[in-house]
């Protein structure tokens, strides 16, 4: 079995921060989202990822490597265009065989893995089997009809009018009838080859198509209140650990991981939270949910809830909070502009001023 890695697309619901960085690299508790998939991956025992990219191949690959650190063989299948999930299939064809696959979005995450769900469909086989669960929104989601059998009966990309809140997943296992569906369907209209068109030609063709709805925790990381959420859910697991340095003037509180070289000085920490290498904290607040990458500098200052990228820095700032903040990103108080006030006033006016 082999797995298709999908990490092209542009990020635009994460701009400004994927204007210089690739969507599946933004870190959640200091590590790229893409990496939690690969370790997933690993973990279900398939070894052979092709990794299709885009725009951003070329950060991809100096994260990834040749995948040995993750206990993977990885390729590299470029993609001209972010044409939909279904061309990924297509121009994957050569890598694929005719081996089953897992294919894996970048940009989501699931807690807990896909092990199980790997070992259900090695031993099963059906041609084809979705993930779904319910979502309050599944007008921004590809969506699922099931039948009162429990069996998928259709499937629709973003519908206006949705038959259910069932939205897929973006993990899906295939074996190699899905080639000839994606090489039969049409462009949407968004001119894109869709998954969930393939899906619904497997499903036409009579072929075994299965569905499991997860009651665990599923993110689409593609925007900044979802990343800032997948980040509280992996913090949430955090075990306390100090390999940097606090002095005693500092008060750590609960789950929070200093990584070494950072140093806390005068400051209040309250986890989970997790500091990066070589970052310092000194005379502020970092309250819980926050992840601080290596290399910055926090000072005088209070943050929650919220994701710094490295080499970044605050300065006297009161109080920032559910923010992703970039790499070498500067934030200070803007300057005090003098107060002043200016009249022209009538004879007998009274004027009230606050102070």
């Amino acid at each position: 079995m082999k797995a298709l890695l999908l990490s092209g697309g542009s990020g635009t619901r994460l701009r400004p921060i994927t204007h210089t960085s690739a969507k599946q690299l933004v870190p959640v508790a200091n590590k790229p989202v893409l990496f939690y998939g690969l370790e997933a991956i690993a973990e279900a025992g398939v070894t052979q990822v092709g990794i299709v990219v885009g725009d951003t191949a070329e950060e991809i690959r100096e994260a990834v490597g040749d995948g040995s650190a993750f206990g993977l063989d990885v390729t590299y299948i470029p993609q001209a265009a972010p044409l939909g999930l279904a061309h990924a299939v297509l121009i994957a064809r050569e890598f694929l065989g005719d081996d089953d696959f897992v294919m894996y979005l970048g940009d989501n995450f699931i807690v807990g893995g896909i092990t199980a769900l790997v070992d259900a469909f090695r031993a099963e086989r059906p041609d084809a089997r979705i993930l779904l669960t319910k979502v309050p929104n599944p007008t921004a989601f590809g969506v699922a009809e099931l039948d009162l059998a429990g069996r998928v009966i259709g499937l629709e990309e973003k519908p206006a009018r949705p038959k259910s809140e069932l939205a897929l997943v973006g993990v899906y296992l295939f074996t190699p009838a899905v080639h000839e569906a994606v090489r039969a369907i049409e462009p949407s209209g968004r001119g894109e080859l869709e998954i969930t068109d393939a899906i619904q030609w497997l499903i036409d063709a009579g072929r075994d198509v299965r569905s499991t709805t997860i009651s665990g925790y599923w993110k689409d990381t593609g925007n900044v209140t979802d990343m800032l959420e997948v980040n509280r859910s992996v913090l949430e697991s955090l075990e306390r650990r100090i390999d940097g340095t606090a002095d005693d003037d500092s008060e750590i509180i609960g789950r929070v991981r200093i990584e070494p070289g950072a140093k806390v000085t005068g400051s209040r920490i309250v986890g989970p939270v997790v500091v990066g290498a070589n970052t310092v904290i000194t005379d502020s607040y970092v309250g819980p949910f926050t992840s601080i990458a290596g290399d910055c500098r926090i000072e005088d200052s209070e943050i929650e809830y919220s994701i710094m990228l490295r080499d970044s820095s605050m300065s006297g700032v009161r109080r920032v909070e559910a923010s992703l903040i970039g790499r070498n990103v500067e934030v200070t108080p803007a300057p005090r502009k003098p107060a002043a006030h200016r009249f022209v006033l009538g004879d007998h006016s009274k004027v009230q001023i606050a102070s």
